[in-house]
């Protein structure tokens, strides 16, 4: 087997002293959950509740620890393009999620619209790296906001046959989101059985929980769907200014999710996602393409996998330029590195984004496809299985020749890496227009529906019955 290489930033010593440190801040300092019902669960469990401070013991953090999975099935309407989270071989790559603009060479920036979205699912199910689909990757403009979320979901269903992602809403919109996943997957209370679905929900940093987010933990969780725990703190503006001060604090808020979600439904499958960044102090704003992001977050990926045995995401793939330039290509290719040798099961943020994930960019999520290829061929190491073959190959070439005609480069030539898109050949050809060109064919070859008449009928009389509620 080879040898897959790795970035380690913290010792496995250290594990230990950061998970005591997050345990006093949640003992201490406690967590704010924004939520009656979620208060009342942690008040059934034995958890010491002050107003809407919860105060966690380790006791209650270890049992929801030894709880939650450390792996899990993600189902798909395709069973091929099912997922297995958390096993170490394969990491599995989504669409982004926040972009309100989206941008290509031709027209320029502009606010997202349907058209977009739909755009986007095609290329993410045309993808040979892309194996979750769905997200808000833009924001559609040119739908009412009380329809965004079934509008996103419809057509992720209806153009792909992936896992699927979804965002964060408010309870009655995600209930109505998992019944729709659930006529996609063809059974009534499938999904109590099958985990076919998740949801990002994000903390309010330092050390506090929205209402919609724990809106979403709990509908999620109920209803055994997968809840990416997510944390994204600022050093120095959410967070503490060092970096392992922010990965305390983002333990700390991650592992308050947990236990939640594992006293609503003790088994329900989480992830634990770190996607803090440093501050940047001079604006007091986001900034994501610091090499000090990964610095944050590989801590938390080694924490999550190697400590906690729990699947670990993390965004990856953020620039702050504004164009896809140099400096979007470096801090790119850096944080998909950081995040994929740093051990991520799942990714995000890393196909087009642009802006510090204000725009999704159509070329860009092409060459950032053939960088995340690029770093999961690093990924996979050097396999020294066919060590004997190649020594008789040297052996029987011997001295002052070539290697072009033996055998062995016929015989493996296929399985080396190549670009998609980057030109090792002579040309006068540009990056961005042939990106350009690739989506635009992937488009035009795209079906038109990847479900039939029925199934797509029944999915828009459900949203019509949902929208006459209102």
């Amino acid at each position: 087997m080879p040898l897959r290489p790795c970035i380690k930033v913290i010792a496995k010593e250290d594990f230990a002293k950061i998970h005591a440190a997050s345990l006093k801040v949640l003992k201490q300092t406690g967590v704010v959950f924004n939520h009656d019902a979620a208060l009342e669960i942690f008040k059934k469990h034995g958890a010491k509740v002050e107003n809407k401070i919860v105060y966690l013991s380790e006791k209650i953090v270890d049992m929801a620890l030894k709880s939650a999975p450390g792996r899990f099935d993600w189902q798909a309407r395709n069973p091929q393009r099912a997922l297995m989270i958390g096993d170490g071989n394969k990491v599995a790559v989504q669409p982004n999620i926040g972009p309100v603009n989206i941008m290509d060479a031709k027209k320029g920036l502009r606010p997202g619209k349907l058209e977009d979205y739909v755009n986007i699912q095609k290329i993410c199910q045309a993808s040979d790296v892309v194996s979750i689909t769905g997200g808000n990757p833009v924001d559609l403009s040119d739908v009412a906001p009380a329809e965004r979320h079934l509008a996103m979901i419809y057509q992720a269903i209806k153009h792909t046959d992936k896992p699927v992602v979804s965002y964060t809403v408010r309870d009655f919109q995600a209930e109505a989101i998992l019944d729709l996943v659930e006529i996609a997957m063809g059974r009534k209370d499938y999904l109590n059985q099958h985990h076919c679905i998740a949801v990002s929900v994000s903390p309010l940093s330092p050390l506090a929980w929205a209402p919609d987010s724990l809106e979403m933990m709990l509908v999620y969780a109920k209803r055994n769907q997968i809840v990416y725990l997510a944390t994204a703190a600022m050093a120095g503006i959410t967070a503490p200014i060092s970096l392992i001060g922010t990965t305390v604090q983002q333990n700390a808020e991650i592992l308050s999710g947990l236990v939640l979600t594992q006293l609503v439904n003790p088994g329900a499958p989480v992830v634990y996602s770190g996607s803090s960044v440093p501050g940047y102090l001079k604006a007091a704003r986001f900034i994501g393409g610091s090499p000090e992001t990964m610095l944050i977050n590989i801590p938390n990926l080694q924490l999550g996998k190697d400590f906690y045995q729990l699947p670990v995401r993390t965004m990856s793939g953020i620039t702050d330029s504004q164009q896809v330039d140099c400096q979007a290509g470096l801090e790119t290719m850096q944080n998909i590195m950081g995040g994929i040798l740093g051990g991520a099961d799942i990714i995000l943020e890393s196909l087009g984004v642009l802006d510090s994930v204000m725009t999704t960019c159509y070329e860009k999520m092409i060459i950032d496809e053939e960088i995340i290829s690029r770093v999961l061929r690093i990924r996979e190491g050097v396999d020294i299985s066919d060590l004997d073959k190649a020594v008789a190959a040297i052996l029987e070439t011997g001295h002052n020749s070539s290697f072009l005609t033996h055998q062995t480069p016929f015989d493996g030539f296929r399985q080396s890496w190549i670009p998609t898109i980057s030109n090792w050949d002579k040309s006068e050809d540009d990056l961005v227009e042939r990106a350009h060109q690739k989506y635009q064919t992937i488009l035009r070859n795209a079906p038109a529906a990847m479900i039939d008449a029925a199934l797509d009928k029944e999915l828009q009389n459900y949203m019509e019955r949902v929208f006459r509620k209102r």
